[in-house]
């Protein structure tokens, strides 16, 4: 086993330790991973929220037992596959040993151990995107048709995966037109790639048309509700605090894509980099989003330095460069993941603050992260329906509806009683079982919704009480409240039907 091979093992074993340590005990699950979870149990080629790939994860999770080790494994798993592309573009770009541990190290202290530590598409989408920047590095490279191929197999992944990586396209070819290499776009070998991947998604897109592309709807909500309150000067800061202890690898990076001889094939890279971002911010889209773009061009810049820093008084400014991650990370240690109690960051909000962690996407302020506040409060959530179910008449005939999807999901992932939730909210609203006349109904109400619903389902049953709350101060969900509907004197499953075609009748 060579040195190099020891090198890159290392670095894969610490990058799986550090995802291990990262999250404090006291904290669940977060809010979109129960969602992902309940997709196992309903396999489709999509779904209101995302395409359909996280499910077949999800399922793979499900015969592995379910467990938090494996819902854990495999967002580290993609991490680790982020940090090994980027390892092989730098042997593919020449590279030596020192180009090897620089950009390893830049990739592994950085925001993707954050990304990392949550079960949701974004660490697939960024190893898709870093994947599929590696197969444009080896076409133009070698020129071998294989790789146009790959490419689309790639693209096509993270297609359904996460629609996200359209960017990444839209970007990359003004990029292309406007350099040598647009010669790629006259071969018949792309468009008979460009078929195989529009073939390898088709069944995603004819998912989408036959359920009146949901996904329209889906992005109107969320630009209403969500990227409305995106602040696109706040998109650009944010970009620094992603890899922000490769900040001068990635400028550097920059440099050499215009003016290093050994990389003037690949000099579209800086323009794509630039046509992506703009489309980001004319968006207004969530700095997150453009993550994806980063990693390769830690690749380029790992290797621009390792050849100017290899001689000389300049050898002496290796070291510097790797330290440089290493020093970020410890302030990122104490800030950026969920290893502190909620009391503890109620009692310090000042550096929270300062990087407006603390602001949510309703635009205010709140006393955690909201990552943070949406690993609270469901397993005590979950506990309390099993108890109010257990103590239910025909509990085969109960409805267990809750208000979003993060409610739902807890508590199908923690319930001991096999219970099935369900909600009006995300994919939930394709999972009810209609086959069932419901006779009760136990109520998972927001407390805004609390008094008003309570009211308005009320009419419908012959009895009503409140049941329980969620009591943890620092949840998202505080004082969700549980409430069971008894005897129901109107045809509950008629209501339930015309609420589900209120709510997916996306062409109003």
């Amino acid at each position: 086993m060579t040195k190099k091979t020891l090198i890159l093992i290392g670095f894969i074993i610490l990058k799986f330790v550090l995802q291990c340590i990262l999250i404090s005990p006291e904290y669940d699950l977060q809010r979109d991973e129960y969602l992902h979870l309940d997709q196992a149990h309903h396999l489709a080629w999509g779904y209101l929220s995302v395409p359909p790939v996280t499910s077949w994860f999800s399922y793979l999770i499900y015969l592995l037992g379910n467990s938090v080790f494996w819902i854990k494994f495999f967002p580290a798993l993609f991490g680790a596959l982020t940090l090994l592309i980027v390892w092989k573009t730098i042997e593919t770009l020449k590279g030596n040993l020192y180009a090897l541990t620089l950009g390893a190290t830049c990739v592994l202290f950085s925001s993707l151990l954050r990304i990392n530590t949550l079960y949701q598409p974004n660490s697939l989408d960024i190893l898709c995107w870093t994947g599929f920047y590696y197969v444009i590095i080896q076409y133009f490279k070698t020129e071998k048709t294989k790789w146009l191929y790959i490419g689309a197999i790639v693209f096509a992944f993270g297609f359904l995966n996460k629609y996200n990586i359209l960017f990444l396209l839209i970007g990359l070819l003004p990029a292309l037109l406007l350099s040598k290499q647009r010669q790629v776009l006259a071969k018949k070998e792309l468009y008979f790639a460009l078929l195989l991947g529009l073939i390898l998604i088709l069944p995603n897109l004819l998912w989408q048309y036959n359920n009146q592309f949901p996904i329209v709807h889906h992005l109107k909500e969320l630009a209403d509700t969500q990227l409305v309150n995106t602040d696109r000067i706040g998109f650009l800061k944010e970009q620094l605090l992603f890899f922000i202890g490769a900040f001068f690898v990635i400028l550097a990076s920059l440099y050499a894509l215009l003016f290093y001889k050994a990389f003037n094939k690949f000099k579209f890279f800086f323009a794509a980099l630039f046509f992506t971002l703009l489309i980001f911010i004319y968006f207004k889209a969530k700095a997150y989003y453009a993550i994806g773009l980063y990693p390769i061009y830690i690749a380029f810049g790992a290797v621009f330095l390792s050849d100017i820093l290899k001689t000389g008084w300049k050898r002496f400014l290796q070291p510097i460069f790797i330290i440089i991650p290493l020093l970020f990370f410890i302030p990122m240690y104490n800030l950026a993941f969920p290893n502190k109690s909620p009391e503890y960051i109620v009692k310090h909000p000042e550096k929270y603050k300062k990087l407006d962690m603390l602001r949510w996407e309703d635009g205010k302020d709140h006393a955690l992260p909201q990552d943070f506040a949406d690993m609270l409060g469901w397993k005590e959530l979950a506990r309390k329906t099993d108890s109010v179910y257990a103590t239910l008449p025909n509990q085969d005939k109960t409805l267990v509806l809750c208000d979003n999807y993060g409610q739902a999901g807890a508590i199908n992932y923690y319930t001991k009683k096999g219970i099935k939730a369900v909600s009006f909210n995300a994919d939930y609203v394709n999972w009810f079982n209609l086959k069932i006349q419901y006779k009760n109904v136990i109520r998972i109400i927001e407390i805004e919704e609390a008094e008003p619903e309570f009211k308005e389902t009320g009419q419908h049953f012959q009895t009503s009480a409140f049941a329980g709350q969620i009591t943890n101060k620092y949840a998202r969900e505080y004082k969700t409240s549980i409430f069971t509907f008894l005897g129901a004197k109107n045809d509950i499953n008629k209501i339930v039907k015309q609420e589900i075609k209120e709510v997916t009748d996306y062409s109003k």
